[in-house]
């Protein structure tokens, strides 16, 4: 039997329950995720022996943005995020392409962590061809999303205390190499590559970094079920991405201290070389936090995006098969299987320096819509009937600066990922010209 709404019986609200301490977890297992597992060689790559370095400035250009979406969850509390805003701001067009990159960027990072999953961790296991591991992998994760949403954040529970003990046991383990008088503080200070000088190189590290912070900007969908989201959302958004910088910074001078540059900068499995010159750990173990690590990041990001994919084929901004739902399970079975198919396609096509960092072009076009929309959305003031008159409200530099990050990150964005990422910005941009008009007739 189905049940209607009219005017006269409107949908109920939320229930305001979630207080500031549940937020503030909710945001810090967002954030604290797989990232940093598989990219700190990387960003060593680009930016040499200083690690900690570009994830510092990384958190730094982070809270620019954070503000712009303090003040915007607080002056609408309601669920909608990014596309939300984009879209009151500046009509539906740009709502649909700030959703689309969202649901673009998802899929892009299922990508990469499948990549991350197939690299040296999994090697201490058993050595099989990466297309064959990403395969099997994505599909796995695809019949879990299948299976139900509430076996899926069953399994996440877990996987969360697991993966921050493996950040913690990293910072433990550098610490206790540094007073053995085994590690090499002066890579602590070491900035600088054959292709970057010191600030380019912490710029080119930070694009990378960025990745490791994404995930706050999903939280503002929780702030119109806080109790108190005007002074609750922002104690709990800066704070948990502080939490996050500290964590990340140490895993960063932890990994720059005790390994090598060159070998950190050449593993895919960075953390895992912490571990081995470390010893006292066994290598399969911590091999098999960093795996549940990346395969929950990539759970996580497979279920907002199919889940996203199906919302927007539900209000018809996709097509609408999109929209189809298993009967028992009520899982939306078309949007699992395509995303999980593009997410595989771009696997098996790039590499994870190339995935992270298109995932942070797309992440980018977010935000720097985002930080207009602060902007735009103020100058209406009392003239808009659905904003909170008392609302959280950041200094109008923060986000100038917050767009001025993003345009700066995007300038260090290189070439290979830009031809992987201005397709899919084009594709959003074709749709969302299309969906406006559609709208408009």
């Amino acid at each position: 039997m189905t049940t209607t709404h009219d005017a006269a019986s409107p949908q109920p609200a939320l229930r305001r329950s979630v207080g500031t301490f549940q937020l503030f977890l909710f945001i810090l297992g967002d954030v604290l995720g797989a990232g940093v597992y598989v990219l700190a060689g990387q960003v060593a790559d680009r930016s040499g022996g200083a690690v900690w370095v570009p994830l510092v400035a990384a958190l730094l250009l982070a809270l620019l943005t954070a503000g712009s979406y303090a003040e915007l969850a607080t002056r609408y509390p309601h669920a909608g995020g990014s596309s939300y805003y984009a879209h009151r701001a500046f009509g539906s067009w740009a709502g649909f392409l700030v959703g689309f990159c969202m649901l673009a960027a998802g899929i892009v990072s299922v990508g990469a962590l499948a990549l991350g999953f197939a690299g040296d961790y999994l090697a201490a296991f058993v050595d099989l061809p990466v297309p064959v591991t990403v395969t099997v992998f994505l599909v796995l994760l695809a019949l879990l999303n299948l299976r139900g949403i509430n076996e899926s954040l069953a399994a996440n529970s877990v996987a969360t205390v697991i993966e921050v003990a493996g950040l913690l046991l990293v910072i433990a383990l550098g610490a206790w190499v540094v007073l053995r008088g085994d590690a090499d503080l002066s890579r602590l200070g070491q900035l600088g590559t054959p292709e970057h000088g010191p600030l380019g190189a912490v710029l080119a590290g930070a694009v990378l970094a960025y990745y490791s912070y994404v995930g706050f900007e999903t939280s503002v969908n929780l702030a119109e079920e806080a109790r108190d989201p005007r002074r609750s959302y922002p104690r709990a958004l800066f704070g948990a991405l502080m939490v996050a910088g500290v964590v990340y910074a140490l895993v960063g001078a932890a990994a720059s201290a005790v390994v090598p540059t060159e070998q950190l900068a050449a593993s895919s499995g960075p953390l895992l070389e912490v571990v081995r010159r470390a010893g006292g750990v066994p290598l399969v173990l911590f091999s098999a936090i960093a795996l549940v690590a990346v395969a929950n990041g990539a759970l996580l990001t497979g279920i907002m995006s199919s889940r996203l994919a199906y919302g927007m084929a539900r209000d018809g901004l996709l097509p609408s098969a999109l929209g189809r739902v298993l009967p028992v399970r009520r899982t939306p079975w078309l949007a699992i299987i395509v995303t999980t198919a593009l997410s595989l396609l771009l696997a098996l096509l790039g590499s994870i320096e190339v995935l992270a960092s298109t995932l942070v072009v797309l992440l980018l076009v977010v935000f720097s819509a985002v930080n207009l929309a602060v902007l735009v959305l103020r100058r209406r003031g009392g003239s808009d009937p659905d904003a909170q008159a008392d609302h959280f409200r950041v200094p109008t530099a923060l986000p100038v600066l917050g767009l001025a990050s993003c345009l700066l990150l995007a300038t260090q964005v290189e070439a290979a990922t830009w031809r992987f990422a201005l397709p899919m910005l084009a594709v959003g941009a074709l749709l969302a010209v299309l969906a406006a008009r559609r709208t408009h007739r």
